[in-house]
């Protein structure tokens, strides 16, 4: 593969013009990327030529026509030799460029500079390695899947995940009692929360339905009781003796045997 040599000025001759700054120029008359040949158009001609030099740039010489192969008379341009000026910031000019060109590129062709691939979604945790609230349906509705769709879980034997599901299981069906135990008391002491929550305006309430002047009223007809009085509750039309003594009697008599029996089987064991 031949070596690919790099554009050296061979002479020291211009063409006596001042030198030519590209920010004179139009941004698509010339190409100075970074890595690649740097080219312009001719001012004169019109015609794309490589820009020669390292330090000093100059235009290639180059003829205005292009068939002086075909016998047609070699003139030199004049835009040969001219000196060029790079006064412009490369990467704003690299940036303006490259937006230019994805505007005039049709949509069809259009492409991302930077490629973004929508990553693979990751694979579903397995039921015994999720993380989550465990009560006894639960566990016994995974432990019944895991062991209807794995081939490895049969009898008493388990697979790895069937070894855990069946382990939660077990767990969760022991902690259940105490469970239920706990949500109970949870659900007394909420009850009692709210009973103790309402009760002032339940208070209030029957005080607003049967207070006021009533009540003060039935107060203060309140009499006191004079000594040896009975109250209301008890008086003397309340039986102080049975009615039927003689089955009084009977019963007394047949529980008293019914007693001695029990305390004698008592001390004969």
């Amino acid at each position: 593969m031949p070596r690919k040599r790099p554009g050296r000025v061979r002479t020291k001759n211009t063409n006596r013009r001042e030198a030519l700054k590209l920010s004179s120029m139009a941004p698509e008359d010339f190409n100075v990327r970074p890595g690649e040949t740097k080219s312009i158009a001719c001012p004169d001609c019109r015609t794309w030529r490589r820009i020669m030099g390292d330090k000093v740039l100059k235009i290639r010489e180059h003829c205005i026509s292009d068939k002086v192969a075909e016998g047609e008379k070699h003139v030199t341009c004049p835009g040969s030799d001219q000196l060029v000026v790079i006064d412009i910031d490369v990467r704003r000019w690299q940036a303006l460029q490259d937006r230019l060109l994805r505007d005039a590129m049709p949509q069809e062709n259009r492409r991302a500079a930077q490629q973004f691939y929508k990553p693979l979604p990751a694979p579903a945790a397995p039921i015994s390695r999720i993380k989550a609230e465990v009560t006894l349906e639960t566990a016994r509705q995974s432990y019944l899947a895991h062991r209807k769709g794995c081939t490895r879980c049969v009898g008493g034997q388990h697979c790895t995940d069937g070894g855990i599901l069946a382990r939660r299981y077990v767990l969760a069906l022991n902690q259940e009692p105490a469970r239920r135990e706990a949500h109970k008391e949870l659900e007394r002491q909420e009850l009692c929360t709210a009973r103790k929550q309402t009760a002032p305006a339940a208070r209030k309430a029957q005080w607003a339905k049967h207070g006021g002047k009533a009540v003060e009223t039935a107060n203060n007809r309140c009499a006191d009781r004079t000594p040896g009085s009975l109250s209301e509750f008890r008086g003397p039309q309340l039986p102080l003796a049975p009615r039927d003594m003689e089955a009084h009697d009977r019963r007394q008599a047949e529980l008293g045997k019914q007693y001695a029996q029990r305390k004698s089987a008592a001390s004969a064991a």
